[in-house]
């Protein structure tokens, strides 16, 4: 959601490290620069206790911060790194709400921006908007139309993960959501500059599905896991949707995220997304743009958790 939570004059530089707090571990990773570029010079997940985590856009997430906090701090010694200063914060994409918005034009005050976004959104925001975060990022902009990802969650639930951070004491500058920032780790990997590409990013549980066009976000889906709807419907409704809505045709490129906790390491779902889809579903391979120090053991499930936190710190980086 890019909220941005500290008033520091160090705030206006990127952070250099990451946090993600999701259902089952949590993550850090840490950056720098070499010779030939980004770095990762450090690196760790912890896995956490069943039900330490339960995501979701109402209630309780996080019941005992402490636990999470502890988890946090094991991650950092294993990375070998001190708990950072100040990080970006990772939280899942189903404490949060993406809702996709085309206006003609936007004002020019940003407040009377905020306040037509809060008006669009109001309606399908299961808790009132006084007791919500919002924010939004123009994904999209051509004469007549201006698209905005508009992003809500309930404050009460961000705080919950910020206060298993700050514990840690680390100041949680920057709080976004997984998928996005999966989709930030492929587009700074830079082989996607031509045709639409598809990310399925999987979770116990969620699904969310990402559809990008020239560098801009197109399409964004979330499904819960207690929904039920099996993952090849779920991909199948995506690519008719594309073609029907979107004029798109085959996709150029299909990246698939997290499935290595699903039996057979996720081989299974990336068979059926490729069989669905007639094209080869790839992992989300962050090495094609940052350099994994030799200490950091290469897996699927390394591969699966570094993404989010490294997209939202290389996007970080280029914005600054």
């Amino acid at each position: 959601m890019t909220a941005r939570r500290s008033s520091s004059p160090l705030s206006a530089l990127p952070p250099s490290a990451a946090i993600e707090i999701a259902a089952g571990r949590v993550t850090v990773a840490e950056i720098g620069t070499g010779p030939e570029g980004l770095v990762v010079t450090g690196f760790a997940s912890e896995p956490l206790p069943d039900e330490a985590v339960t995501p979701s856009l109402t209630g309780t997430n996080i019941a005992d911060p402490a636990v999470v906090t502890a988890a946090l701090r094991r991650a950092c010694e294993k990375a070998g790194i001190r708990p950072p200063k100040r990080a970006a914060l990772v939280v899942p994409d189903t404490a949060a709400r993406v809702t996709l918005l085309t206006f003609e034009q936007l004002p020019p005050r940003a407040a009377d921006v905020d306040q037509l976004i809060r008006w669009q959104i109001r309606k399908a925001t299961p808790f009132p908007l006084e007791e919500a975060q919002v924010s939004h990022v123009v994904i999209q902009q051509e004469p007549g139309a201006v698209t905005v990802a508009a992003i809500v969650a309930r404050r009460d639930v961000i705080a919950q993960y910020e206060e298993a951070v700050t514990a840690l004491g680390t100041l949680p500058g920057i709080v976004d959501l997984a998928s996005l920032n999966v989709v930030n780790a492929v587009l700074a990997g830079g082989a996607t500059s031509t045709g639409d590409w598809l990310l399925v990013c999987v979770s116990k549980e969620s699904t969310a599905l990402a559809i990008v066009r020239a560098g801009q976000l197109m399409f964004y889906r979330l499904r819960l896991a207690i929904d039920e709807e099996p993952l090849g419907a779920l991909v199948h409704q995506t690519a008719m949707y594309h073609q029907d809505r979107l004029g798109g045709g085959t996709f150029a490129r299909v990246w698939l995220c997290g499935s290595s906790w699903a039996e057979g390491g996720g081989e299974p779902i990336r068979r059926e997304i490729s069989e669905r889809l007639g094209v080869q579903a790839e992992p989300v391979d962050v090495r094609v743009m940052a350099t994994l120090r030799d200490r950091i053991s290469v897996s699927p499930d390394v591969l699966d958790a570094i993404a989010a936190p490294l997209g939202v710190l290389v996007r970080e980086r280029k914005g600054a």
